[in-house]
């Protein structure tokens, strides 16, 4: 498959993969109901935030898709923090919900850590609640028993759903947010994958070494254009999962702008688009994690 606006690299197609893996989900949610268990997932979002609440409501109709019960705590974005936590509280104990998660950011005033942390590990519809980052690092290899990080879980299935092989590949992070940049060098690191994993951020004195060595590159910087044609070495592949709001200067409305600059297409052999790549993964990967909460439970 070409890529859409013409050069060499091929697209990462993170739509079409994202619908095959919600297709496959409905198949193993219908085997639950069968056997009277129905999956939920619940959200908590705080405020009116218009990202927000695009995204949570993508979330309940990705829900709907694939026939997992939608559960929502709305509160106002004056909500106080012990009406955030009550709300944590509802989610821990409600049998229906078998994983969530809580909207970021939260607004000012609220304790984002203190809330998170209230989460049911067990419920951490994420995979980045700090019991379960710690599951992560004290298990290198085997089964998965609990949550994984769905952005880097999502990174890594969009390759391999594109018969990249990663075992013995050099992959560069750009980023070291616990959402991406930390935890998927746990999850690249485990046995299973054994991609040798360097991560770059503010403090890396020659970005472009690091990025030009790499057989992989999975930028999640946050920073618009960062990643150059001139830093990617040729044939490599690269996931531009950074997001960042920007101005159109030919139109002065807000858009969408990525980490990749123009011109890397030219270079890489595949490149994530964005949006369209790694976005739909992470919320395709949501709900795995809520299916396969459901499944653990009923494992004799």
């Amino acid at each position: 498959m070409r890529a859409p606006w013409g050069g060499a690299a091929r697209v990462l197609d993170g739509t079409a993969a994202a619908a095959a893996i919600k297709a496959e989900l409905a198949q193993r949610v219908a085997v639950l109901r069968e056997r009277g268990i129905v999956p939920g997932l619940g959200t908590v979002l705080v405020g009116q935030d218009p990202g927000s609440v695009r995204y949570v409501a993508g979330k309940h109709a990705d829900c709907a898709e694939v026939g997992i019960t939608s559960l929502r705590e709305d509160l106002p974005a004056t909500a106080a923090q012990e009406e955030v936590e009550a709300a944590i509280d509802r989610l821990n104990a409600d049998p229906a919900c078998t994983g969530y998660i809580v909207q970021l950011p939260l607004p000012a005033g609220i304790d984002a850590n203190a809330v998170l942390e209230r989460i049911d590990p067990d419920k951490d519809a994420d995979g980045l609640h700090p019991t379960n980052l710690g599951r992560l690092v004290l298990r290198g290899s085997g089964p998965i028993t609990s949550p994984l990080p769905c952005t880097p879980r999502g990174c890594i299935e969009l390759l391999t759903r594109h018969g990249i092989d990663l075992r013995g590949k050099d992959v560069c992070v750009v980023g070291r947010g616990v959402t991406v940049g930390r935890s998927i060098g746990l999850l690249l690191g485990r046995k299973e994958v054994n991609a040798t994993v360097d991560i770059c951020h503010t403090g890396t004195q020659d970005l472009a070494d690091h990025v030009r060595r790499a057989d992989v590159v999975i930028s999640a910087a946050g920073s618009p254009g960062i990643i150059r044609p001139d830093m990617v070495a040729p044939g490599a592949v690269v996931l531009d999962v950074g997001v960042s709001r920007v101005v159109d200067p030919a139109t002065g409305k807000g858009r969408i702008a990525g980490d990749v600059a123009d011109g890397v297409d030219e270079v890489a052999s595949w490149l994530s688009p964005n949006p369209g790549g790694v976005g739909p993964m992470t919320r395709a990967l949501l709900l795995a994690n809520v299916v396969e909460t459901a499944e653990r439970a009923t494992t004799p």
